[in-house]
């Protein structure tokens, strides 16, 4: 697979985020200069490029993750940082596309923040936030404000949280979330809304290294859901979850683990209908899977950071 286009961002420092809009029309950047810049499409004649049309100093600390939100809730934009807050953005009304303005700072994290996610925009405008302290801290726009909804102790030792994926499916009544952490096991927790409370509720069982990223993946009208992780030994694993007609329970199951990375692995995300997963390593690829015919997961594609190969 050939490399479509690249553009040098002017960072001045390693960027640890590039982040789609909705329509893919806007990326946003982030890294360890403490700076966000944001990219719009151009178009001139048939060349598309890239244009910076805003940038800000955003944080004191280096910026981890970026998240926009869906765009009903308009040009919005989450990001959090080693200064221990997540900053929500909103680019105003006025047309003034180079000034953002922050709405809210979110102070609740007694360490880095490693990892924001939008919900669903079915449950409204919430987001969770994944930090080193231990904690999934999840957020809701009540009016103007952000207020922080709950506090899951997810992982007290060794590194805290590291990532945070929602449940995407709509067929799914009750809030779910799947967290990553720097131990090897993946949690899922679920809203109870008897006991209004988040209730861990499986683990992923697999991993025999730190959990760098976790992706829970859209679904299309599925009878099972599935779930992506990245780890740092070297795997990607893609787990199934499916309700057991018999036992009235979830049973899960490791799909597909895949070793070609040879190298840790930081990212895993789906394509829209959660058909086809991409991962990225430290091996400098990217790698595309998709399930056959005969339900075998296998490698479609490698991506090259170098335009020589």
């Amino acid at each position: 697979m050939r490399v479509f286009q690249q553009f040098e961002t002017h960072h001045e420092d390693i960027v640890h985020d590039v982040c789609y809009d909705f329509y893919g029309k806007r990326i946003a950047t982030c890294s360890s200069d403490q700076k966000i810049k944001i990219w719009d499409q151009s178009i001139e004649g048939d060349q598309k490029r890239w244009v910076c049309t805003a940038e800000w100093k955003a944080h004191t600390g280096s910026i981890w993750k970026l998240a926009w939100a869906h765009p009903e809730f308009g040009s919005m934009l989450a990001s959090c940082s080693a200064d221990r807050t997540v900053c929500i953005w909103e680019e105003p009304d006025s047309g003034k596309t180079n000034k953002w303005e922050r709405r809210a700072i979110l102070v609740d994290s007694r360490d880095s923040v490693q990892d924001i996610k939008f919900a669903p925009r079915h449950h409204g405008l919430k987001l969770a936030a994944a930090s080193a302290d231990g904690s999934v801290r999840i957020y809701e726009a009540a009016d103007v404000h952000w207020t922080m909804l709950d506090d899951i102790e997810a992982q007290k030792e060794k590194g805290g949280a590291t990532c945070v994926s929602w449940n995407q499916s709509q067929l799914e009544s009750k809030m779910m979330i799947v967290v990553g952490s720097n131990e090897p096991n993946i949690k899922i927790y679920a809203y109870d809304e008897t006991f209004r409370r988040w209730m861990h509720t499986e683990t992923l069982i697999g991993h025999t290294g730190p959990i760098h990223d976790v992706c829970w993946a859209p679904n299309m009208g599925r009878t099972y859901q599935l779930i992506a992780s990245a780890s740092k030994d070297g795997t990607v694993r893609i787990w199934r979850l499916q309700v057991s007609p018999e036992k009235q329970k979830l049973e899960i199951k490791e799909d597909a683990c895949f070793r070609e990375h040879e190298a840790e692995v930081w990212r895993v995300e789906w394509n829209v209908v959660g058909t086809v997963l991409a991962s990225s390593g430290d091996d400098g690829t990217l790698r595309l899977f998709k399930m056959n015919f005969n339900s075998e997961w296998k490698c479609l594609s490698v991506v090259r950071g170098s335009n020589n190969e």
